[in-house]
């Protein structure tokens, strides 16, 4: 069956001028013509307007989705089952909002007042993320948008407190479980984007009602970092003797706010299709250089070790937000700066 572009228009509810423009820029260009010129859809052009418009829901611009149509094919299940996934997160965002606001009508259909501070954390929840996150980045944060997942970090939270509770110490066993659970679970519930993590920090510390709701404040996460870098420590502990362990327990923590910010610049570069060998990502490398040297120190044996120890021991990478395709993608970048002459 072919169809003209108004009846494709009528039935896609997309206006007949964005298909124009779809057509004028080679995103989507009909099977046919008339002989009067005018255009034709078939079958296999719904196939490419359906990845169209999933892809431009998830996001993405009209030139970053020609981009992924010219890649290998993504095939049309994967789409919609990433379609599936988004709508599913959608109703779990709005059922959570759902059950606050029937919270707030059967307290006010008692006659009650409610709580002005529960009131007014239902309203700024509702604003409050559109700050931080685009609504297709929202899709990518079921921490935020999850019931299920919000009632797993609570759980987590509690664990976390009743364990501070009996004073153990950041570097205990328990501890340096309960911080790695955490960050492989923060990991997964922002979709192990980093730019979304550093973003849900920043709402974190900049929003008394996240805190609020979490109920994680600045103690909480002070003794989870803590926690997490004294289980990487452990991990590097059999790779180091004892001096350059003992540097290593100076330094690791000091600036290990500034890699958030950092892999999350290397992930955007990766994103953008930036080549390694671009000025602004050996500038990245240089960065990422100049933080392991902080902890790693700078004699080259001991740098060996470390990589080392990353080659041999996988969970050295849980949390991170770091996987292979950034360091092979840094490796490239690092291989150019060595190349530079000192001080330059």
């Amino acid at each position: 069956m072919l169809l003209k572009i108004g009846e494709l228009a009528k039935m896609t509810g997309l206006s007949i001028r964005t298909l124009h423009h779809y057509d004028s820029i080679g995103l989507l260009s009909p099977s046919a013509r008339t002989q009067a010129g005018y255009r034709l859809y078939q079958h296999g052009d719904m196939d490419r307007l359906h990845r169209i418009m999933a892809l431009r829901k998830f996001g993405l611009s009209l030139a970053e989705i020609a981009t992924a149509l010219a890649g290998p094919d993504l095939p049309l299940s994967a789409i919609v089952t990433q379609q599936i996934a988004m709508l599913e997160r959608q109703i779990a965002q709005a059922s959570t909002l759902r059950e606050r606001l029937r919270s707030l009508q059967a307290q006010l259909a008692q006659g009650q007042t409610p709580e002005l501070a529960e009131w007014l954390t239902t309203m700024e929840l509702m604003t409050m993320y559109d700050k931080y996150f685009t609504p297709e980045e929202l899709q990518q944060l079921p921490l935020l948008t999850d019931s299920a997942v919000e009632q797993e970090w609570q759980a987590l939270v509690a664990r976390v407190r009743a364990l501070q509770a009996t004073g153990a110490a950041p570097d205990d066993a328990q501890a340096q479980a309960l911080g790695t659970e955490w960050m492989v679970k923060l990991v997964r519930d922002t979709g192990a984007h980093p730019g979304l993590f550093a973003r849900l920090n920043a709402m974190h510390a900049q929003e008394p009602a996240m805190r609020q709701t979490t109920s994680i404040d600045a103690d909480v996460m002070q003794f989870i970092l803590a926690a997490f870098n004294a289980s990487r420590m452990a991990l590097y502990r059999p790779f180091l003797n004892e001096q350059e362990y003992a540097h290593l327990l100076a330094n690791y923590g000091k600036r290990s706010g500034e890699w958030p910010a950092l892999i999350a610049a290397v992930r955007a570069a990766m994103d953008a299709r930036t080549p390694p060998t671009d000025p602004a990502v050996l500038q990245l490398a240089r960065q990422w250089l100049e933080l392991f040297r902080s902890y790693a120190g700078t004699d080259p044996a001991t740098q060996l070790k470390f990589r080392q120890a990353h080659q041999q021991e996988p969970r050295l990478m849980e949390g991170s937000f770091v996987d292979s395709a950034m360091l092979q993608y840094l490796g490239a970048a690092m291989a150019q700066v060595a190349q530079e002459r000192p001080g330059k």
